[in-house]
């Protein structure tokens, strides 16, 4: 069962349908048993071109210093990507250095300092940032020095607005109770705790052991330390789960009642990632055993009184997330769903994506090509892409399908001036079937994704994906399910 996520407003508070099957019928999980984006983004990260470089962002930013005054300009997300890791997580494919190496922390340190007096050289000293999210590998890596000297450096070139929201993602495996603490003195207020799964089993088939009971402790901790808000990441699709064992893990979710709740299906890309080579491919649980497990995820949380944000997110009522779902300001980045302005975001690191504007820049994936670009006094820039008014209006439509389950025609069309039914007549005729299977409503004001269609939000945005069309290399994406 699914939560109905586009009743009226007033009935958003956690009520759970029964009307929609637990599972979807079984020609309908073939069909989209698939690979497709997550749309962190749009364009994808993977249509990012090389001729875009270092000059290209720089001219971006210099755009935005000069499109708007201060008052006008809404304020910076800034993403900070903390490369190094102890241990490797076999289903991992983040970019990460694994290392026990603690000394190498310090000349990163420098590298970000150095990168971001590129970025304030340009658009100046002081930025307002209302979101800031240290992201990995593993950011509690750094020791407590090294965390304090980080966001000092921060501090010395943007301004940390108050009110804002300074997330952190942490290995419950390198932090303590004091870490903890530590975190909430440096101006942190937001924790994502990376679990995955509760069962051993599991764990030691993905090479990442931390006991239920070592999570129960941290969590607490963070609640009596003052977080606002806590988030569990949970993973289906691991090898040895079932939808039995990912039961009990659902439980003791249960008992720690995060704020928010991350469940990813997992990405076995082993031609991509390396470490997923690791992972004995007859261990993972098939299609309709993923499919059970996410139906019964979204069933589990449901009753304890979470609401279902969108494909990969959940939260309490009276978290922001869910609030700003129920009003209708939910924005999706690169870190998934927020609650914060579709703003700039300026990211900083190794491998780390920038928006600025209508465009994109991602920074060198090595760490030897990264300093070598800072080196040369260059943003460490590698590629990226400029998006043209048909990406934007796509990206309008695809974005609205992934945070609100609808698109208003009108809204489209006053915002972009098109006529929604011309400008996308063949995507309105391929959504026909999925309106046939119930996985979407269209009439004359617009579509609206269904409960069922949540299943498969993915596929919806897929058909309004220009790129997509003529693309027959899917394999590089996640499956949907």
């Amino acid at each position: 069962m699914l939560v109905n996520t586009h009743a009226p407003l007033e009935a958003q508070s956690g009520t759970v349908t029964t009307d929609t099957p637990a599972v979807l019928p079984a020609e309908i999980l073939r069909r989209f048993d698939v690979n497709g984006p997550r749309y962190t983004s749009y364009p994808t990260a993977d249509r990012f071109v090389e001729a875009w470089g270092p000059a290209d962002h720089h001219r971006m930013l210099e755009q935005r210093r000069d499109g708007a005054t201060a008052a006008l300009r809404q304020p910076l997300s800034l993403y900070v990507h903390i490369p190094f890791c102890e241990s490797i997580c076999y289903y991992c494919a983040c970019n990460k250095i694994i290392t026990r190496q603690h000394g190498r922390v310090q000349p990163y340190l420098e590298l970000l300092e150095r990168e971001a007096r590129l970025h304030t050289d340009v658009i100046g000293t002081g930025q307002s940032v209302s979101q800031l999210h240290l992201g990995g590998g593993t950011p509690t890596f750094l020791g407590d020095e090294e965390l304090s000297q980080l966001v000092a450096m921060l501090r010395r070139h943007f301004d940390l607005v108050a009110g804002g929201e300074f997330s952190v993602e942490v290995d419950p495996r390198t932090v303590t109770r004091e870490r903890l603490a530590h975190l909430a003195r440096l101006g942190f207020n937001r924790l994502s705790f990376g679990v995955q799964d509760f069962d051993p089993r599991v764990q030691q088939a993905v090479h990442r052991v931390q006991p239920y009971e070592q999570v129960a402790e941290l969590v607490d901790a963070s609640r009596e330390i003052g977080f606002e808000s806590i988030n569990v990441d949970l993973i289906y699709g691991l090898p040895l789960q079932t939808p039995e064992s990912f039961a009990v893990t659902l439980e003791r979710l249960r008992t720690l009642r995060p704020d928010r709740v991350a469940l990813y299906g997992y990405a076995h890309l082993p031609e991509r990632f390396k470490p997923q080579r690791r992972i004995v491919p007859a261990e993972l649980p098939d299609a309709a055993s993923k499919l059970a497990m996410l139906s019964q995820s979204i069933d589990a949380l449901a009753h304890a009184g979470y609401v279902y944000v969108g494909m990969d997110h959940f939260a309490l009522p009276e978290d922001s997330l869910a609030v700003a779902k129920r009003q209708g300001r939910l924005h999706r980045n690169f870190q998934g769903y927020s609650t914060q302005p579709d703003s700039d975001l300026v990211s900083l690191g190794v491998s780390a994506i920038s928006r600025i504007g209508a465009s994109f820049s991602q920074n060198a994936k090595t760490m030897d090509e990264y300093r070598d670009l800072l080196d040369q006094g260059q943003l460490p820039v590698v590629r990226g892409l400029a998006l043209d008014r048909d990406d934007l209006v796509r990206r309008a439509v695809i974005m609205g399908l992934m945070c609100q389950g609808q698109v208003l025609f009108e809204d489209i069309e006053l915002a972009w001036l098109v006529d929604f039914r011309s400008y996308f007549a063949s995507e309105l005729q391929r959504l026909r079937d999925m309106q046939a299977m119930g996985l979407v409503t269209v009439d004359d004001t617009g579509i609206q994704v269904t409960a069922a269609g949540w299943y498969v939000v993915r596929a919806i945005g897929m058909v309004f994906d220009r790129y997509l069309q003529s693309d027959r290399q899917r394999n590089r994406f996640s499956r949907i399910l």
